[in-house]
């Protein structure tokens, strides 16, 4: 009975955000705290296997090492201030296979990348021992924007609780395009939230269910189903995957009903969550995905995702 209530609840969850498979408008895809909080139990602490990142060494693993890769994320992230300065450390390496690493087992190399959204790798595949992740410090590191036709918002990157996530973001920077990334479905917070995104006692959970959603699947880049990753409470601003991606969707409310049912990948700064509920506000038809209402966009918004410049004015970070 046990097992078959969790798979009950994990069918009505994919069932929320999955659209019709009929159309060849939208790439062939499966429906897939407070995010500044850094998470005590060290779940945002993670990186890529059979990944060799380079860069300047600030601590060389030849004289340091560690007992897992998550100290040694650890270690990194402990050379990143308190403030909006940048980190000393932005990327780190590890290598935790006894047998296959030998005597550089547990070797924990400390780096510095010169341009941290595009970072150098040496190799990549299974033959690579080593694991290596990146770290975002505070202020303007890791901060991309979404531009739509409503504006420019700006996503804050969650490298160390979501990797391969960044990863394929990074892509999609490189490539300078994301052409057939769009916004399709709208839902305003309605009655059952209020304008900070906390639940009204009594009402409802939706629909609607205070959210907008889309795809960053891009023709022309190659996209791999999102391994899981760590699975944050949603919260207002909360950037996260449906399922496996590349289906994604933006939080208008604290959704903690969802009991941290999907990868969050990244936060949308306050002062932009204008933009997210103006595109919320867009006419919308109404829809039901396997017995659920949804509304969907009668104007698909394109999406774009860029780089920001060096500053990017008086941003809360």
């Amino acid at each position: 009975m046990g097992t078959i209530s969790c798979c009950m609840v994990y069918l009505c969850f994919s069932a929320l955000f999955r659209p019709p498979i009929s159309s060849t408008e939208f790439l062939d895809s499966r429906v897939s705290d407070d995010l500044k909080r850094e998470d005590r139990n060290g779940d945002c602490c993670r990186g890529i296997e059979h990944l060799e990142l380079w860069g300047d060494a600030v601590k060389w693993g030849s004289e340091y090492k560690v007992n897992s890769s998550k100290d040694c994320c650890l270690a990194c992230k402990g050379m990143c201030s308190d403030d909006s300065g940048p980190c000393l450390c932005d990327s780190w390496v590890f290598c935790g296979d006894k047998l296959a690493c030998g005597d550089q087992f547990g070797e924990c190399w400390l780096k510095k990348q010169k341009d941290t959204l595009e970072p150098e790798k040496r190799d990549s595949g299974d033959h690579v021992v080593w694991t290596s992740g990146v770290v975002f410090g505070r202020g303007e590191q890791g901060i991309v924007g979404f531009e739509t036709r409503y504006g420019t918002f700006h996503v804050k990157l969650l490298p160390d609780c979501a990797p391969h996530s960044i990863s394929y973001i990074l892509e999609l920077l490189a490539s300078r395009h994301c052409v057939g990334c769009h916004f399709y479905r709208a839902e305003s917070r309605g009655k059952s939230w209020d304008p900070e995104g906390n639940h009204i006692e009594h009402a409802p959970y939706g629909p609607p269910f205070a959210l907008i959603q889309g795809t960053l699947g891009s023709y022309g880049t190659v996209f791999k189903d999102i391994p899981t990753e760590a699975f944050p409470t949603i919260r207002r601003g909360s950037v996260a995957w449906v399922d496996s991606g590349p289906e994604f969707f933006i939080s208008l409310a604290n959704h903690n009903e969802w009991n941290k049912a999907y990868t969050v990948f990244g936060f949308v700064l306050t002062e932009d969550m204008e933009i997210i509920e103006r595109i919320a506000q867009l006419p919308a038809k109404p829809e039901v995905w396997s017995n659920i209402n949804v509304a969907v966009l009668e104007n698909p918004v394109p999406l774009h995702v860029r780089r920001i410049k060096r500053s990017v004015g008086n941003l809360k970070l």
